[in-house]
């Protein structure tokens, strides 16, 4: 009986320690190194290192605390205009600080941590960013993570595909900031004469909308030949049209899903389509809109612009 007792505690002892080590094996380890240690040591990262010298804040990843860095690789850099050293130097440091503080949040999240769906988290500058997580993966404000979990000992890093630009504009500033949207411009100007002042809805400075923005193009496709014919279309009309592009609610390209009929403040549904791209459909239109440029962030919400305008 004793050498039986023995030998089963002996069994135990050692399956403690296989679970142990399989449990260890599943963990990245820090190995003591800082956020700024791992970003210098990743040559996809290179960019970011210059970044982060030139704006002063190696030493800030390097102190003590639990960040979470969303890290641009190279190819987001290049993406962003920024892919040389000397591209990087010519942005003044306060803008250049402003943008890469813009992709940390002073507590870690790891994958793990991040609840399936739609969340935001904070992080300086009372700003905060967008997160989903769903089957394809982990996206901050639209951007995917390329590379989730690498762990430092004051933090975690997620390599991302896109530089975060942190916004300063809201709706209708970013339209007028944009040659292409001018026509989007009027109309809105020209329904704000109605019953709907739809310039101050979309100018809210705590709204969290989404916006499908059409080009000038759109609009004239649309019957909209110029912006004199908007200036002398109903306005109420064109407020019903427009309300029509707006969801009450922050919906970046990765929330967007096969089928889904999200309602617009208008009242009535829009369809979304994956295939062969991102769309969105009206009711009144035969065949979907495509989504030309996506996840542009303003200080309210989320801009997509797209190449037809959504008829209720």
């Amino acid at each position: 009986m004793k050498n039986l007792l023995k030998t089963f505690l002996g069994f135990l002892l050692l399956m403690v320690f296989v679970v142990s080590c399989d449990d260890n094996d599943d963990m990245p380890m820090d190995n003591g190194k800082s956020i700024t240690d791992l970003v210098s040591e990743n040559q996809n990262l290179s960019l970011l290192k210059v970044a982060v010298v030139r704006a002063g804040l190696a030493e800030t990843l390097a102190a003590n605390g639990n960040f979470t860095v969303f890290a641009p690789n190279n190819e987001a850099f290049q993406a962003a205009g920024l892919g040389t050293e000397a591209a990087i130097n010519a942005v003044p440091v306060d803008q250049l600080k402003s943008i890469l503080m813009y992709h940390v949040a002073m507590q870690k999240y790891a994958s793990g941590d991040i609840p399936n769906g739609s969340t935001d988290i904070s992080i300086s500058n009372n700003q905060k960013l967008h997160i989903t997580k769903n089957s394809s993966g982990v996206y901050v404000n639209g951007a995917k993570v390329v590379t989730a979990d690498v762990m430092a000992r004051n933090g975690v890093v997620h390599v991302i595909d896109k530089v975060l630009m942190p916004p300063t504009n809201n709706i209708v500033q970013a339209a007028q900031a944009n040659p292409n949207l001018s026509y989007l411009v009027a109309a809105v100007t020209r329904a704000s004469q109605g019953t709907t002042n739809v310039a101050a809805l979309l100018s809210d400075a705590n709204a969290s909308l989404t916006v499908f923005a059409p080009t000038n193009q759109a609009f004239i496709n649309a019957g909209f030949s110029s912006e004199a014919a908007i200036n002398a279309a109903n306005p109420n009309t064109l407020a019903s049209i427009l309300t029509y592009h707006v969801i009450n609610a922050k919906v970046f390209s990765s929330d967007l899903t096969e089928g889904a009929m999200p309602t617009t403040i208008n009242g009535a549904k829009v369809t979304i389509s994956l295939t062969g791209g991102a769309k969105v459909k009206g009711n009144g239109n035969t065949t979907a809109s495509n989504i030309t440029a996506k996840d542009m962030v303003v200080t309210n919400g989320v801009v997509h612009v797209i190449d037809q305008v959504l008829l209720p």
